[in-house]
């Protein structure tokens, strides 16, 4: 079920562009660059990965969890719907009944 759910969100969502913040994490990485030696480097680039799968999931999941809240209203308005076709048929019969037994005592 998780891949379908992770399926419609590759489908139906698009992220935004965010041109500016990605200026700046350019300038920022260009910067790191020239002050850092390779390993710290590395190891920067390694956290800024981590922090984009968390961002990443964190989306995803909160597309699911919107998705499973619409579900459960579709479901919970769905058994509303039949209890208020139940309920009006059940007092269409009982008005006829009603009616038939006013007729049987005349």
């Amino acid at each position: 079920m998780k891949t379908l759910l992770k399926d419609l969100y590759d489908c139906f969502y698009t992220p935004p562009e965010l041109p500016a913040q990605k200026k700046e994490i350019e300038e920022c990485h260009q910067a790191l660059i020239e002050v850092l030696e390779k390993p710290e480097r590395r190891l920067v680039l390694q956290i800024i990965d981590a922090k984009d799968r968390i961002v990443e999931d964190t989306s995803i999941d909160s597309f699911i969890s919107g998705f499973e809240l619409a579900w459960r209203l579709s479901m919970e308005l769905n058994q509303h719907e039949k209890e208020r076709s139940v309920s009006r048929c059940t007092a269409k019969r009982l008005g006829a009944l009603s009616m038939s037994r006013k007729e049987e005592a005349k």
